[in-house]
């Protein structure tokens, strides 16, 4: 699986999308609604108007990747529908993407050590 590594920003828009849209249409939707640079290496993920389908995209430094997810037999969790847009950190998004209840996973927050021991 493709999956954004650990220091990588994640973004969900919480309104539903059409899904017609591409790489250069999801990018408009991130500058225009979002308010946000697409290119700026943060992920950005969209949902259908049915909650088994997502689509994400981000700028990996060459070009603009865009992935695209059904769940056959469920749903995906996803945050009420309003405009806007939600971070997730990165084990909420594994939680999503695998169609678990991201919002019953929280990451630990475990500060870097002063120096060696």
């Amino acid at each position: 699986m493709i999956h954004p590594s650990h220091g990588v920003k994640i973004f969900v828009a919480t309104k539903p999308v059409d899904f017609r849209k591409g790489h250069d249409g999801l990018t408009a939707l991130v500058q225009s609604h979002l308010k946000m640079l697409p290119f700026d290496g943060a992920v950005y993920v969209f949902r259908a108007k049915r909650a088994d389908r997502l689509k994400m995209i981000w700028w990996d430094g060459t070009g603009l990747v865009m992935a695209y997810k059904r769940l056959e037999q469920n749903a995906f969790k996803w945050p009420a529908i309003r405009d806007g847009v939600l971070r997730l950190d990165p084990a909420q998004f594994e939680a999503l993407f695998a169609g678990l209840d991201w919002r019953r996973v929280t990451s630990l927050d475990v500060p870097s050590p002063a120096a060696a021991e």
